[in-house]
């Protein structure tokens, strides 16, 4: 007998006609690699994959994906080889297939993955050949893989929302083998459309649903709570009049009506809509009223939780002020987000206090915890600072009283807080804080700063360990610039240090606009996305009002802090541009002498910054005024230095410089001030 011709297949050729096929993973560029045979498994076309692992999400569902990722990080923990599992994917026909993967895990010299080769194969044959063996068994795995489908994608849920994105989201209507998916809630005696799912499904958006009564199939079954099973769709439309146009306009054959039942009480409904479907085996219905039971009872934990968290949230916001006071001089904003994580809602508050002699206080606090306590003990403990700022006490003394009064209330909880008290006549603030985070000020040439504010113990804990002072820092808010408090969860992140939050929010402040409304959103919009921690986040915006002068008479205002070595050199820079802006660069040299010596004697002699404002006078003839305030009673005096004196000229300097000059008394400092005469031509 001659021998048969043996053509030579290759390979590739030969795990194709076993519907197999071979990829290539590179980990690091996730880009894979698949051959004929594997594209064949995936049901793809060469033109319809671009090399990329993330492109195989059209084909393999978000629960399939999950088991793939689960399946391989357990091998790579446990330094394995090799991973292998089933999964199933949605070929383009929209049926599930039964998959095979095996792969070899590359990884270098480390031991870190980089790479996997292996072989991917279709395995609707194994599921058959067991089925022939055991159909009963086959049966089972189904129904298993279908109710444990839905659990898992069901237990993460917390809201209804939630509920309803598991349902009607990627793979919801895949869990259940439906084209189609309706989720009804029933609200009072009225049955709400919350959720649709499937192409075929999105003209009944237009279908409103009212009373639960005989109208409507779905609603049928959740006033009856008995399910019903429609194999003939199109016959429904007599039975259901107002349904009929939308079976009519849609190619749908079959359609399992379940009520969502929980305790005995009928809270919602679920349709599932089917497309070449003409029975329902006793299998099928004992399936669909199972997984409506899990749906049923995720919804009803979701409506238990929502409504638990509507009245911490109710609770917690009855704490915090309704309305932040209008102050002359100054803009005002707040903004306020709850705890997102769970049932948390936190203790953050905010305050603005009105103050007698022209004065508001600003608090920013953070009671310790996240539940319903925490929101109680923070509006009590709102109420009682409140009283002790308005009562007129220094910052450091209504922080210690409030400190007394968290400890007297024996909840075991402390409070983190800053409080700061502004004057918007003079710019001059008294801050305090207690464990919390320190207030941020952007200047008015947008520069950002945090001043150093010593600070204390959280309120609470300071009274139980005898230490409940707090020292008060003095800073000056000049026209124009920004004082913003915030608490923690704004510039927190898990995983990351405190510092890139911080930055985060410096350059967010820095970069935004300069009005105080317009500023909060531009913090929030930025961040609040950012802010992953769960925590609650309480923001307050203060900017004073800018003081300009006018056209004829302008006017600038900078502040020079005593640890900031640049500040001098800043001022003078914005003293020769604004005086060049005005015209009046000739006196430019002048004016930065004299502002380069008043400003030495404030951070040499004194404990403070210095306050320095430059102003053009136009009466009785026009001139220009620099001012510089600082918080020292001491006046200057002019001396006459022997030749070897290193210091002692800077008064001769000024007069020198300058056409006149003098001191005057401020409360709780002075201002020693000098003015200049611009040469004739100037003064036009």
């Amino acid at each position: 007998m001659a021998a048969r011709d043996r053509p030579d297949i290759g390979a590739e050729k030969r795990l194709a006609l076993n519907r197999m096929g071979t990829f290539d993973w590179d980990l690091e560029r996730s880009t894979l690699v698949l051959d004929e045979g594997g594209l064949a498994v995936f049901d793809l076309r060469p033109d319809e994959f671009d090399g990329m692992a993330d492109s195989l999400v059209r084909r393999v569902p978000p629960e399939e994906c999950a088991r793939l990722e689960t399946a391989l990080g357990k091998a790579v923990d446990a330094g394995q080889s090799s991973y292998g599992g089933y999964f199933q994917i949605r070929r383009r026909d929209g049926l599930r297939q039964w998959t095979h993967v095996r792969g070899h895990i590359v990884r270098d010299e480390r031991g870190v993955p980089f790479r996997i080769l292996g072989i991917v194969r279709n395995a609707l044959s194994d599921l058959a050949e067991f089925s022939v063996v055991s159909p009963l068994e086959a049966g089972r795995q189904r129904m298993t893989a279908m109710v444990q489908g839905t659990t898992d994608a069901l237990s993460q849920a917390v809201t209804v929302e939630d509920v309803t994105a598991a349902l009607t989201g990627a793979g919801g209507m895949e869990r259940f083998g439906a084209d189609g998916l309706v989720l009804g809630l029933v609200e009072g005696s009225d049955l709400k459309l919350i959720g649709l799912a499937g192409e075929p499904m999105s003209i009944l958006s237009e279908l409103t649903l009212d009373d639960v009564d005989h109208s409507l199939p779905l609603a049928e079954a959740v006033l009856t709570q008995q399910p019903r099973f429609v194999a003939s769709l199109p016959q429904l439309a007599d039975r259901f009049p107002r349904l009929g146009p939308y079976i009519r306009r849609r190619r749908l054959d079959a359609a399992a009506f379940l009520p969502l039942v929980a305790q005995a009480r009928s809270i919602g409904g679920l349709g599932l809509f089917f497309r070449e479907r003409t029975e329902f085996s006793a299998e099928d219905r004992t399936l669909c009223v199972g997984l409506a039971g899990i749906v049923a009872q995720s919804l009803q934990r979701a409506i238990l939780f929502d409504e638990e968290r509507k009245f911490a949230t109710d609770l917690q916001s009855s704490m915090l002020p309704r309305h932040i006071p209008d102050v002359d001089g100054a803009e005002i904003a707040v903004r306020y987000r709850t705890a997102w994580s769970g049932r948390d809602v936190g203790g953050d508050w905010y305050d603005v206090i009105v103050l007698p002699r022209g004065r508001i206080g600003l608090v920013v606090g953070d009671v310790q915890g996240h539940d319903t306590h925490a929101a109680a003990i923070m509006g009590q403990l709102r109420i009682a600072l409140r009283a002790y700022a308005a009562e007129g006490h220094t910052p450091s003394t209504v922080l210690a009283r409030a400190s007394r009064f968290l400890a007297e209330l024996d909840t075991e909880r402390f409070a983190t807080c800053t409080y700061a008290q502004v004057d918007l006549a003079s710019g001059a603030v008294k801050a305090v804080r207690a464990g919390h985070l320190g207030p941020m000020v952007r200047h008015t040439d947008g520069r950002i700063g945090w001043p150093r504010l010593r600070g204390g113990l959280p309120l609470g804990l300071a009274t139980v360990f005898g230490d409940d002072e707090y020292p008060e820092t003095r800073l000056d808010l000049v026209p124009g610039e920004t004082l913003l408090l915030c608490t923690d969860g704004l510039v927190e992140t898990p995983g990351l240090d405190i510092e890139v939050g911080l930055d985060a929010l410096a350059e967010a402040v820095r970069t935004g606009p300069a009005a105080a409304e317009a500023l909060a959103d531009h913090v929030t919009e930025g961040l609040w996305g950012r802010a992953k921690s769960g925590d609650d986040i309480a923001l307050l915006v203060l900017r004073r009002s800018p003081d300009l002068g006018t056209a004829q008479a302008p006017r600038i205002h900078q502040y020079v802090h005593q640890a900031d070595p640049e500040g001098l050199a800043e001022a003078r820079a914005v003293l020769r541009h604004s005086l060049e802006h005005w015209g009046l660069g000739t006196l430019a040299d002048d004016v930065e002498v004299a502002a380069g010596e008043l400003l030495g004697n404030v951070l040499l002699h004194t404990e403070g910054g210095a306050v320095v404002t430059l102003e053009v006078l136009l009466e009785p003839d026009r001139r220009i005024r620099l001012w510089v305030n600082d918080r020292s009673s001491v006046r200057p005096h002019r001396r006459t230095p022997g030749e070897a004196a290193t210091s002692g000229r800077g008064m001769m300097m000024i007069e020198a410089v300058a056409d006149r000059w003098g001191v005057e008394p401020r409360g709780e400092g002075k201002a020693v001030w000098c003015e200049f005469v611009p040469p004739p031509a100037a003064r036009e």
